[in-house]
Parts: structure tokens; sequence; C-alpha cells
């Protein structure tokens, strides 16, 4: 690998980390490491962080989340596994560690990849497609189960039944569940209790088997059983291993227990609720038969007060009848009383209220004599006092001014001529009079005033 080019400078801690990541990535490929679990961390954001170790060393491994949510089983501490990695250098901490593409258990490679492919395979089918899945009758009568007589998950079951549901039938369809020649014989099981649904009377199916490594668990990956399990006439529950065990027949089966136990739970399900509603219902029965039965006894209580003899009833109706009579006229007789006092009341306050018209009209009289004397001394003010105007109004007249002597002179344009000197000689001009107007013309014109004498007038 060729040395990279360093600059001839001091080198910050971020570029030496930097030019070492870069230094790993390119001198390691893409690489299988095994060794064993420690350590692991799973914050909030889903990536997996943990410790790779073998009696010699250990080495910090980061598995982002869009991996880690692909991995088919739940990684533990003390698990050995075959990770893919990538040789990388965490530069914020100068740490040395590996960035995991993938994880496979250690050992089982080939079985894994095996396991990967069939269940590959068998998806593009469509033989897992959810919208195929049946759902579990809710009461069955009868349960069919494919395990061994010797397998602990067969008691497991058993147990979980009784418990839970002891009126439910079982069949065993007994099977082979590790070895050699186990696939083949759960295959056959599954299809013999599909054939026999109807004489046996099962309403559902049970597939479970215990714990174990992938190699215990290889006979419930085979082909022939999950499409088994897919053909069976009635609902069939996986009950194979522990919780991270997966295996193929999980996948094809309607509905997917982590352990046998869970199995037998899912099946009874139903039977269960109805024994804990039914618990229920006789804690609050008593209470409830006691509420009805009181209130039915107050209904018959009532009903025995109301029950009285015809005779006896007729008897009341006319004591009612009468009394009630006895009261209407009682209350006719005091409501006439009162609307007659009410009238001699309104008849009081009207004859109270009649006007005195001989009074009124007396008053009128009176009051238009006043009115007519008072007009006539109004009309006789303004009369007088109009005829003083009408003198003011004549002695200021200019038709007075001219009656005694005096005249107005107007030259040609109209404008009357107040000075001697605004005409010349042969202009003509307008003479009014106190009677009648004279038309003249300027002989001369002087402009001084003799005594007594006005200019221009």
């Amino acid at each position: 690998m060729p040395r990279p080019d360093l600059p001839d400078r001091p080198l910050a801690v971020g570029e030496l980390n930097r030019f070492a990541r870069v230094c790993l990535e390119g001198a390691f490929p893409l690489l299988r490491v095994t060794g064993e679990v420690s350590n692991i961390a799973r914050p909030a954001s889903g990536h997996l962080y943990f410790t790779l170790k073998d009696e010699r060393a250990q080495v910090r491994c980061a598995m982002w989340r869009s991996r880690a949510q692909t991995l088919p089983f739940r990684l533990a501490d003390g698990m050995r596994v075959e990770a893919r990695a990538q040789v990388t250098l965490y530069e914020p901490r100068g740490e040395f560690q590996l960035t995991v593409e993938g994880l496979r258990a250690a050992g089982a490679g080939d079985l894994y990849e095996a396991f990967l492919r069939l269940k590959a395979r068998l998806e593009a089918e469509g033989l897992f497609d959810a919208a195929t899945r049946r759902a579990l009758p809710l009461y069955p009568r009868r349960i069919g189960v494919v395990s061994s007589h010797a397998a602990a998950a067969w008691q497991d079951v058993l147990a979980a039944l009784a418990r839970r549901a002891p009126g439910i039938g079982i069949v065993l369809y007994p099977s082979l569940v590790q070895g050699e020649g186990a696939g083949a014989q759960l295959a056959a099981a599954v299809n013999t209790a599909s054939a026999r649904a109807d004489r046996d009377g099962i309403d559902a199916l049970l597939v479970v088997r215990g714990g174990g490594s992938l190699e215990d668990l290889w006979a419930f990956n085979d082909e022939a059983l999950a499409r088994a399990i897919r053909a069976c006439a009635v609902p069939v529950v996986s009950g194979v291993g522990h919780e991270t065990d997966v295996t193929i027949a999980d996948f094809a089966a309607d509905l997917r227990a982590p352990t046998p136990t869970a199995a037998a739970e899912l099946v009874s399900a139903g039977y269960h609720a109805a024994a804990e509603r039914l618990d229920a219902l006789a804690r609050t029965l008593p209470a409830e038969m006691l509420r009805h039965l009181g209130t039915a006894a107050q209904r018959v209580d009532r009903a025995a007060l109301r029950l009285v003899h015809p005779r006896e009833r007729l008897a009341r109706s006319r004591e009612t009848t009468t009394r009630l009579a006895t009261a209407l006229s009682a209350a006719l007789a005091r409501r006439l009383e009162r609307e007659r006092g009410r009238l001699d009341t309104l008849a009081l306050r009207l004859r109270t209220a009649r006007p005195r018209l001989d009074e009124r009209n007396a008053r009128c009289a009176g009051l238009g004599e006043r009115l007519t004397r008072a007009g006539e001394a109004v009309v006789l003010r303004r009369r007088e006092r109009l005829d003083a105007l009408a003198g003011i109004l004549t002695s200021l007249s200019p038709q007075a001014t001219l009656s005694r002597g005096f005249a107005i002179v107007r030259d040609a344009h109209g404008n009357i001529v107040r000075e001697a000197a605004s005409v010349v000689a042969g202009d003509a001009i307008a003479v009014e009079l106190g009677s009648g107007s004279l038309d003249a013309e300027v002989t001369a014109s002087h402009s001084e005033v003799g005594p007594g004498l006005s200019s221009g007038r």
C-alpha cells in the first residue's frame, strides 16, 4: 500500500486520525471475523454496539440500524458469531473498530446461508404472504399436535392446556423433531393431520419443539414441511424453540408462538378469556340478583298499594267528585265576589273622573274673548309701527330730496356726475328733477363751487 502524502508540518490530532482511518480502510478489504459477543449496547437510535473477543484480544464493533434491523436473530452476550466487517478508525476518539455489515452464528455458516436462500425463494413464491394466513378458532373443540412423545414440548403443551382449557381434546401426530429424516417425518405428520382433520375433529394444529442450536432445529427448515403447513386444512401454530429462534416453519405457519407453551396459550386464548369472564360474572352475579330482586319487590309493593276493590274505588271516586264539586262552587262564588267588587271600584273611578263640561265651556269662552282682544291690540300696534316706518322711509327717499329743488345729473353712460371736472364742453348729460327730466349739453365746465351751490348737482 502506498504511503499517504503527509504535509511537512506538525499534524493536528484530527488530521492524524483521518490519515490513519484512510490507511486502514484502504489496507483491509471487507473481511470475516469470528469471536464471542459481549458488552452489547442498544441506544434509542437503533444502532448496535458490542465487543467481539476471543481468548487473546478484543475489538469494538458498530452495526448501523439499517443493518441491525435485518438480523434474523436477537444478538446476546456470549453468542459466538461470524461478522462480515470493514476495518476502520473512529476519528473523534481515535478508536480502532469494525463496521459490521452482517452477522451469522459461528460454526453454522453453511446452514445459515442455506436457510436464507430457502427463505428468500419461498418468500418470492408468496408462500409467506400475510394475506393467506388464517385466524385461529375462538373455541376449538380439539387440537392436533405434531411433536415427539418424548419431547419436553409435548409435556409443556399438555400442562398449558390442562391449566387453561382442560375441556379441549388433544390428538398427537408423533414425529421425530431432530436428526436425520426428521424434516420428512414432520411434513408427513402435518399431511396426516390435514387429511384426518374432519375424522379426528381437530380445529387447529400445533407444530412444536423446544429450543436448541441451529443444527438441532434444522428439521423445521425443511421445504416439504413449509409446503405441508401452508396446505394444511386447519390453521397451524408454530411453537419452535425459544423467543430468539426463527425457522422456516415459523414463516409458513398461520401464527408463530415464541415457545411451545405460548403456542398452547394462543390456541386456548378464547377459553381462557371466557373463563376469566365467567369468573368475573360469577363474582358480580349475587349482587346483580339481589338488586333485581329488590327492584321487583318494590314494584310488587307499589302494585299492591294500587290494588283495591272496585266498590271501594267507586266510593273514593264519588267522595273525590263531591269534594271537587264543593270546592269548585266555593271557588266560583269567591271569583264572582271579587269581580263584583272590582266592577264597583271601576264604576266609582269612572264617576270621579267624568269631566265638568259647563265649567270647561265657560273657561273656553273667556279664553276666546281674551284671544280676540289680544289679537286686535297686536294688529293695532303693528299698524301704528308700520305707519311710522313708512314716514321715515318717505323722508329718506331720493324723490323727496328732488322735490325740494335738487337734481341728479348723469353722463352719456348713465353714471352720476359728482364733479364738474368729470365732463367737458359738448358732453351730453341727462338731468333728473323732482318732476320729470331734461336732456342737455355742457357748454362750459367750472370746477369752483359758489356759496350755496353743489358741484355736479
